[in-house]
């Protein structure tokens, strides 16, 4: 799985997006999930993402360039605290905590389901954001 939090810096709208997927996740298939985001958001967006390898090199360089719109901000290294999304992933691995999924496919199901319902709860998708160490202005 790969996911994003977006916040509105309009009317203050927290959303999740998220993308199951087969395979390990490289920088084509990240870059690609940014691509299909960035159709569901307007105006500048300031991607804060961790400094994974998938999420620089030369296919991220180039999507930059497509989309000048889109301005990319790395976190430091080793330094969870500071990504909202970690606060999706513990809330999903609490909510899956007793699953025992027998194949794949349920555990993508159990793990759709479970992310739908997040991103049905704004004000816990907030608290990702706000119980993170983020400076004040960036929540």
């Amino acid at each position: 799985m790969i996911s994003a939090l977006a916040v509105s810096p309009v009317r203050q709208r927290v959303r999740l997006f998220w993308r199951p997927q087969r395979t390990n996740i490289r920088a084509p298939d990240a870059a690609d999930f940014v691509r299909q985001v960035l159709v569901h958001l307007q105006g500048a967006v300031f991607l804060l993402w961790d400094n994974a390898s998938i999420h620089k090199g030369p296919v991220m360089r180039t999507l930059q360039r497509r989309f000048r719109r889109l301005r990319v901000v790395h976190l430091p290294a080793y330094a969870p605290e500071l990504n909202p999304d970690e606060g999706v992933w513990r809330n999903a691995k609490r909510a899956l905590a007793n699953a025992r999924p027998d194949r794949l496919d349920d555990l993508r199901e159990s793990l759709t389901t479970t992310l739908d319902g997040l991103a049905r709860r704004p004000a816990l998708l907030r608290s990702c954001i706000t119980h993170s160490d983020l400076p004040p202005f960036l929540r």
